[in-house]
């Protein structure tokens, strides 16, 4: 019986060295969970509280309970900047990843020439290009008197030239076509990676079978890229949702609302027109749009794993 003690004493010992391997674990994620707690969770905490406010950001606020998020839906300018970012998206996120798996494909099939290496830096080149740069550069290209509409002319379409960033019409489809441009090198880039991944065995099995490059393509290739897919979708829809500075370059929002999105339209009103607690409302709704739309595709690909 005397030799049975000692056992609770080593769960006991155990235990601690657990704790103590716990606390130590804890130590190393604090200053992280620090730095997130005071850069990202308390500013939403306190976007949240100014959200419910009249508060012109220097003055005494009022308590407006509900009435500001009533507002973002009610009002047509701060809804419809809503509304623009939602049309991004076809932009920002379908152009780009479905490029990007036609552009990746082809590479994929050269990849042992020159030409592959020189096409991923090409691609990948707007990545690296600051955006302002990129949205003073696109300025010019789409003005009136652009290297655009200096080609149409070359090519006997006059009539179709414009500024494009100026008409109501072509100035939202304008900036998506920049903000394709700008994420086209990291979908493809992302792409790419994931078909490296890809069994070659996978390929020479389905041309023994007598598969061609589309059915390739369809059967194999983009099965097998669902994780790197819904990353590429999920990092271009927020990118649309939350964009601001190539819309602040090229356009600031005009002509007229045309191209007016939250992002901006949050910075007009909390350092423009003074509006913090307006500015707040949309910046939550601004939250829980991209929330709401980033989940699903996480949802779907965690499925897809099981």
């Amino acid at each position: 019986m005397a030799r049975s003690r000692p056992a609770p004493r080593g769960r006991a010992a155990a235990g601690r060295a657990r704790t103590t391997r716990g606390l130590a674990g804890w130590l190393f994620v604090l200053p992280a969970l620090v730095f997130y707690a005071v850069f990202v969770l308390r500013p939403i905490v306190l976007t949240a509280q100014y959200s419910l406010y009249e508060w012109d950001g220097i003055g005494p606020s009022s308590w407006v309970g509900l009435a500001n998020y009533g507002r973002v839906f009610t009002d047509p300018a701060l809804f419809d900047s809503l509304v623009n970012a939602v049309k991004l998206i076809v932009f920002f996120s379908a152009i780009p990843v479905l490029l990007g798996l036609a552009v990746a494909a082809m590479i994929r099939r050269i990849a042992a020439s020159r030409l592959a290496l020189a096409a991923r830096t090409v691609i990948f080149l707007p990545q690296v290009i600051p955006l302002v740069a990129a949205g003073i550069a696109w300025s010019w290209l789409l003005s009136s008197t652009g290297v655009v509409n200096q080609f149409l002319r070359l090519l006997g379409l006059g009539a179709v030239t414009r500024a494009w960033l100026g008409d109501f019409a072509t100035a939202l489809p304008a900036v998506g076509l920049i903000g394709a441009w700008v994420l086209l090198g990291l979908c493809t880039l992302l792409l790419l990676a994931g078909m490296s991944k890809i069994d070659p065995a996978l390929y020479e099995a389905a041309r023994l079978d007598g598969a061609g490059a589309w059915r390739e393509f369809v059967s194999i290739t983009v099965p097998s890229l669902r994780q790197e897919i819904a990353v590429c979708v999920t990092v271009t829809v927020i990118a649309a949702l939350a964009s601001f500075d190539i819309i602040y370059i090229s356009t600031q929002g005009g002509p007229g609302n045309a191209t007016m999105v939250p992002g901006l339209q949050i910075y007009y009103l909390a350092f423009s027109e003074r509006a913090v607690g307006m500015a707040s409302a949309l910046a939550m709704v601004l939250m829980v749009l991209v929330i709401a739309c980033a989940l699903p595709i996480q949802w779907f690909t965690r499925d897809g794993n099981r």
